[in-house]
């Protein structure tokens, strides 16, 4: 199946490589599923008329694509999840610097590239997830507290090796200095009551099953498993209300810097900044709309409001490669 795919991918590349790709048409390189982006471009083509072809894969191939394509490449836009693959896509010269009042006004200044590379499109928050059977709120406060004796062998966590913790590890890196950062980590590491998972599903599972009693989870993962277990004693809470807020990433996009059709693609960007495509962006995936101006569905706004980080997320991946060796050292696996 996987060759079967990459047939695809291939073929798809060819097909859109020929120069008879219409004017009033956008390629787009997704790493977004098809089943959350499909949605959104057929919305688009139905308001505007432009067609939009995609492909999806991983974050990393696809940007392994875009630069082994150049200025060959069919792709107009790179859609992808986590401010760190943003990052990285614009530092490896794949994405193009793009002006524009409409994304300006949309999309606060914390959640793009500060030189308007990307832009981030939905929100997500990785806060911490509680046993209410186990755990009272006011004994919750921050991030770093985790760390502390209350919760000695309490605290599960995900692996070290997802780009969400390393991004988290990063803005911590950004706030509070490498030797702080590196002191939280320790003692997270010291508190574990498990392995850590592969996952965030698992680490809520664990709880649920009496393993641990607190994790750290992206919001839409704990809204996927209460839609399916609606009565699991869980529930979410907003850390560093009093600090620096609540740690926050992003999904996004940038139009490629060797995009055939620039101008077409921009309108597309802007327009997904607009309410009718935040709404299915974050609806699609329990997510935040990036535009503060458009409210959260009910399901997302019934967790609660709260004061998010508003340090630039581009810091996810300038301090990246820092933060995979600051939790190495700190024995986070």
């Amino acid at each position: 199946m996987k060759y079967v795919k990459e047939l695809f991918a291939m073929m798809f590349v060819v097909f859109l490589s020929v120069d008879t790709v219409a004017a009033d048409t956008v390629v787009v390189y997704s790493a977004r599923n098809e089943q959350l982006i499909k949605p959104l471009f057929d919305a688009y083509t139905s308001e505007t008329g432009t067609q939009v072809q995609f492909i999806t894969d991983k974050a990393g191939p696809l940007l392994a694509r875009l630069k082994a394509e150049g200025k060959n490449t069919p792709a107009d836009m790179l859609i992808t999840v986590d401010a760190g693959n943003l990052w990285r896509a614009a530092e490896d010269g794949v994405l193009a610097s793009t002006r524009s009042t409409v994304l300006d006004r949309n999309i606060p200044s914390h959640l793009r590239d500060p030189q308007n590379r990307w832009f981030g499109l939905s929100v997500r928050a990785r806060t911490i997830v509680y046993s209410t059977e186990r755990v009272k709120p006011g004994e919750l406060s921050t991030y770093e507290a985790l760390g502390g004796s209350p919760f000695k062998g309490r605290l599960c966590l995900r692996t070290s090796k997802k780009v969400y913790n390393q991004s988290m590890v990063a803005m911590m890196i950004a706030e509070l200095g490498e030797k702080k950062a590196r002191a939280v980590v320790e003692s997270w590491v010291g508190n574990l009551a498990t392995k850590v998972f592969s996952n965030d599903t698992s680490v809520m599972k664990a709880i649920i099953a009496g393993q641990c009693d607190v994790g750290i989870v992206n919001t839409y993962y704990y809204g996927r498993l209460m839609k399916k277990q609606p009565d699991a004693a869980l529930s979410l809470f907003w850390p560093n209300q009093k600090g620096r807020g609540v740690h926050v990433n992003v999904s996004g996009a940038g139009i490629t810097k060797h995009a055939r059709h620039p101008e077409a693609a921009k309108k597309l960007l802007e327009w997904l900044s607009t309410e009718s495509a935040q709404r299915i962006l974050a609806d699609s995936n329990m997510e935040y709309p990036a535009n503060p101006a458009i409210k959260a569905n009910a399901t997302v706004a019934a967790w609660g409001s709260f004061k998010q980080d508003t340090i630039n997320v581009s810091k996810a991946g300038s301090l990246q490669a820092e933060a995979v060796k600051l939790m190495d050292r700190a024995g986070y696996k």
